[in-house]
């Protein structure tokens, strides 16, 4: 089972004083719907898990779910570096109604291969809904070999994973030893051509966050058989995707999404905000593909 195919749009998470600014949150999820966004994906990292609070968390599935209503599926990041407090994440999230979960990697305390199995073992199986895995170990400090993810895939919740490794061999040998059902979304926006190109089902996007229409064109693009539209489309937006990693993400997709008119609030610490030429860079890129006027 496929959770979607295409653009997945990690989205970042609108802040007021009081906690979620929900408004704002559906006036994101409608404008990704618009714009061919294939899959919404909450609480990952460019939408500061980290920093929420419980009573937060059901607030953004909950709403998240409300604002889709079933037109494209809601995904939820509910992986922490504690087993336990993960499932009560991802009970919660299914709870509210999202679609599937994303599930990272273990951070800081880490843990053996034998270990990630038995941690996403735990949850994938304290839940009905499905499950994406997410190997991303720049951030991480911990890498998931293909046999792991090839062990893990056996399970039936574990229907994906979202490589962010950015090592070639590594992901080439994922591919060859995964069945071709099992869903290989890119985790790096300016690898997505080459992950299709192996076989790969979309991208969970960063840069799809101001950009959803043209993430989603590579994507169908490809699936089409135009296969020069999508590296084109690849080739265009990598100086963009630059601009929006120069600084730890989600300090400038946030400041992105703000200077496109969207209420999102600013970055929670220990993150702080994005500095005055990160976002001209941003800024001057935006107008010169006219997706911001003067």
């Amino acid at each position: 089972m496929s959770l979607f195919k295409g653009s997945g749009v990690a989205l970042v998470t609108p802040f007021c004083a009081t906690g979620i600014d929900v408004k704002a949150l559906h006036d994101l999820i409608n404008w990704h719907i618009d714009n061919g966004t294939d899959a919404i994906i909450v609480s990952g990292t460019t939408g500061e898990a980290s920093t929420l609070t419980y009573e937060e968390r059901e607030c953004l599935y909950t709403e998240s779910v409300n604002a889709a209503s079933k037109r494209i599926p809601i995904i939820a990041g509910t992986a922490t570096n504690n087993t336990a407090t993960s499932i009560k994440y991802s009970q919660l999230a299914e709870a509210c109604g999202v679609d599937g979960l994303l599930l990272v990697t273990p951070y800081y305390n880490k843990c053996t291969q034998k270990g990630l199995i038995a941690h996403f073992t735990a949850i994938a199986e304290s839940v009905k809904i499905p499950s994406i895995l997410y190997n991303v170990p720049s951030r991480t400090g911990l890498n998931m070999l293909p046999q792991t993810v090839l062990e893990l895939s056996k399970l039936p919740g574990i229907v994906g994973l979202k490589e962010a490794s950015a090592d070639i061999t590594q992901i080439t040998e994922t591919f060859r030893l995964l069945p071709s059902d099992f869903s290989i979304y890119s985790g790096n926006d300016d690898h997505i051509v080459p992950l299709l190109a192996l076989g790969g089902h979309g991208v969970i996007t960063t840069v799809g966050n101001i950009i959803p229409k043209e993430v989603h064109d590579l994507c169908q693009s490809w699936f089409d058989g135009n296969f020069n539209t999508s590296v084109q489309l690849q080739f265009m937006m990598n100086p963009l995707v630059k601009s929006v990693f120069a600084e730890v993400n989600p300090i400038p997709i946030k400041a992105a999404v703000a200077l496109l008119g969207f209420e999102v609030g600013s970055v929670r610490l220990p993150l702080t905000d994005a500095e005055a030429s990160t976002v001209q860079a941003i800024k001057t890129l935006l107008m010169e593909r006219g997706a911001l006027s003067e």
